[in-house]
């Protein structure tokens, strides 16, 4: 077996030998090559695995993107994606190939975290990726969909808060108007934009995906209605892409610069006609509308799920690119079966900044990389992974303090489908 790079003019082949492991067919992309799914791929960043007679028989790809750490950092991330076998040839070792293949392709590009979408979860742990942020679906039952009144310090009867003082206290100011997904992809692309700067785990989202109109809606051309918030100065803030289908809208995501334009945004909704129940697409862990609501049972959550997976590839160079929001230090013990490496790390953080060195000292915790890459985020407690069996802590008061230390200002998530 063959594991070369693809070129440009190997996209039909590729598009094709995908398309065939997962058992789909291609839609027909429009006549520029935009408008699909895959109308994004990084050509120069494909594998093609191929036989001894040249037959392609699996594929691997990447993505160019920027991911947000906590504190706000911004680094650079491979997004793998179209990992395929063909039926015929799988168990014969060629994703382990292609696995094993990419990831020495992108240390060689100098690049220190790879993330991707599990197609099924039990694939890539082995592989050192783990999941690190989670979503799920949030369905409110429009008739029980009112929102509580505002309190204050506990008080039902208090007086109300000023929300051009408070932002936390939901926003009277500002407007929203509806506008069709044709006519504000730039208002879309530069609102998303500021949002993923800010939000821990989110993932940037390439000029070329929305010129491209690759992915999922609302970057992909597929009909739909934006709710378009705008501060008192006229500036889009927060948008929200939906469709209405048979009494349920379905929201594709919300995107809001604060919690109270994401609060208008959700009223907007929550008042929509002809609707019996709005559904929250990728709705985050954390997020404050059920407490909102005036009926806490309004709202049902499903489809809880694990999203983005990280895979560190340099794991000083990681730890030091995020934010850290208290003192302290861990001697970590990693190992990486699938790369067969095993190394031992002191991680020394001072004033947020973190310092991260090989050490002979005795560890602190055990883990394998794929669970350093979960807790990476600040999305899976240490001490949950110590609980399940994954991390080894080697003093009483170690899971605790790994807590503390990994722990980041808010919860990781992200929106973006690739």
């Amino acid at each position: 077996m063959d594991i070369r790079p693809t070129t440009d003019q190997d996209l039909d082949v590729f598009v094709s030998t995908l398309h065939t492991a997962f058992g789909l067919h291609p839609d027909t992309p429009n006549d520029d090559g935009g408008g699909v799914w895959w109308s994004a791929f990084e050509m120069d960043r494909g594998l093609l695995a191929l036989t001894a007679d040249g037959r392609p028989v699996g594929t691997a790809a990447a993505y160019s993107f920027e991911l947000t750490l906590p504190g706000g950092t911004i680094a650079p991330a491979a997004g793998v994606t179209a990992v395929g076998v063909l039926p015929s040839h799988r168990r014969r070792g060629v994703l382990t190939a292609m696995m094993r293949h990419q990831l020495t392709e992108l240390r060689a590009r100098g690049e220190f975290l790879s993330v991707l979408l599990a197609a099924e979860a039990p694939i890539y742990g082995r592989f050192g990726y783990g999941p690190a942020t989670y979503t799920g679906r949030l369905t409110v039952a429009r008739h029980q969909g009112a929102l509580a009144p505002l309190r204050a310090h506990g008080r039902a009867d208090a007086p109300a808060t000023d929300p051009a003082t408070d932002p936390a206290a939901g926003s009277t100011s500002g407007s929203v108007e509806v506008m069709r997904r044709t006519e504000c992809g730039a208002i879309l692309e530069e609102v998303y934009d500021r949002y993923r700067r800010a939000q821990p785990g989110a993932l940037s989202r390439p000029h070329r995906w929305w010129t491209r109109g690759a992915g999922q809606p609302p970057i992909a051309p597929a009909p739909r209605y934006v709710a378009v918030h705008r501060d008192t100065d006229g500036v889009p803030d927060g948008y929200a892409s939906y469709v209405l289908s048979e009494g349920t809208l379905t929201v594709d995501e919300t995107i809001a610069a604060d919690d109270a334009v994401c609060t208008a945004l959700i009223e907007f909704l929550l008042g929509h006609d002809l609707v019996t129940q709005v559904a929250f697409k990728h709705f985050p862990p954390g997020h404050p509308l059920r407490w909102q609501l005036a009926d806490f049972r309004a709202a049902q959550v499903s489809n809880d799920s694990d999203w983005l997976w990280v895979r560190l590839l340099d794991i000083p160079q990681a730890l030091t690119a995020r934010g850290w929001f208290t003192d302290g230090e861990l001697v970590l013990d990693v190992d990486d079966p699938f790369l067969g490496e095993h190394h031992r790390y002191l991680l020394t953080v001072r004033d947020g900044k973190a310092d991260c060195v090989p050490t002979d000292r005795d560890p602190d915790l055990s883990l394998n990389v794929n669970d350093l890459g979960s807790i990476y985020l600040g999305g899976t407690a240490p001490s949950t992974l110590v609980r399940a069996g994954h991390i080894r802590a080697h003093r009483p008061d170690a899971a605790t303090r790994a807590d503390i230390l990994f722990h980041a200002e808010r919860h990781p998530h992200c929106l973006h489908w690739f």
